[in-house]
C-alpha cells in the first residue's frame, strides 16, 4: 500500500507536537519537492512511503504493553491496531517511542504519525 499523503493523519493533528493519536511503521521513504519554477523554487516537500501493517501491529502491541513512567507517552492503555494504523484516542503515542518500536523491535525503516 503506497501513500503519497497521509490525509487522515494531517487532518487529525493536535496541539502537542510530539504526541500522536495515529502512527504507522513505514519503509521506502522518499521526499520530493512539490511545485515551484526555475525562478521560484518550492519550499514544499511531500513524503512518499509504504505503510507496513504487520510491523505497525507489532509496534502497537509493544506500545500497549509499555509502562515506563508517568508521562503521557510512557503508557498507551488505549493503543489499538485497526488493520493499518496504531490508534490512541488519548494521544499517548510518542513519536520517538513509536520509531524505536518500529525500527528496533519490529524491523521497519521508521515511523510516521500525525
Amino acid at each position: 500500500m503506497r501513500s503519497t499523503a497521509f490525509p487522515l493523519l494531517f487532518l487529525l493533528g493536535g496541539a502537542l507536537a510530539k504526541l500522536h493519536n495515529i502512527a504507522v511503521c513505514v519503509t521506502n521513504r522518499k521526499y520530493s519537492e512539490v511545485g515551484g519554477t526555475p525562478f521560484s523554487p518550492s519550499e514544499t516537500w511531500s513524503k512518499d512511503y509504504e505503510i507496513l501493517p504487520d510491523e505497525t501491529k507489532c509496534a502497537c502491541d509493544f506500545y500497549r504493553q509499555r509502562n515506563t513512567g508517568d508521562e503521557q507517552y510512557d503508557q498507551c492503555p488505549d493503543c489499538t491496531f485497526d488493520g493499518t494504523y496504531c490508534n490512541s484516542a488519548g494521544w499517548h503515542i510518542g513519536g520517538d517511542e513509536m520509531t524505536y518500536y518500529c525500527e528496533k523491535l519490529c524491523h521497519a525503516e521508521g515511523a510516521e504519525g500525525n
